[in-house]
């Protein structure tokens, strides 16, 4: 039983930062590319960031540079610190391998609320 675990949202000011989590259990975590998604109400689900298997990471252009995707292998959980943030931050972040994510590997998410 695959399970993907976030956690470490909460409500920051603009500005501010989080760090958030996903645990990893039922899949050999480190043969996977994996990517943060996100999504606010109405919206579709965005991929914003991405780490392969050896760590190299890309980003789309309204977060480079104020998010950074890490990986912890020993540990099956991949990381991802958010600096700067923005009201249009605001989502629930979801992670899930890439290119491929799978629909029974969503979990929870954890919401990130950004105030101006």
């Amino acid at each position: 039983q695959v399970q993907l675990v976030e956690s470490g949202g909460g409500l920051v000011q603009a500005g501010g930062s989080l760090r958030l989590s996903c645990a990893a259990s039922g899949i050999i975590f480190s043969r996977y590319a994996m990517g943060w998604y996100r999504q606010a109400p109405g919206n579709q689900r965005e991929l914003v960031g991405t780490i392969t298997s050896g760590g190299i990471t890309n980003y789309i252009d309204s977060v480079k540079g104020r998010f950074t995707i890490s990986r912890d292998n020993a540990k099956n959980t991949v990381y991802l610190q958010m600096n700067s943030l923005k009201p249009e931050d605001t989502a629930v972040y979801y992670c899930n391998p890439v290119p491929s994510p799978r629909r029974g590997y969503w979990g929870q998410g954890t919401q990130v609320t950004v105030s101006s």
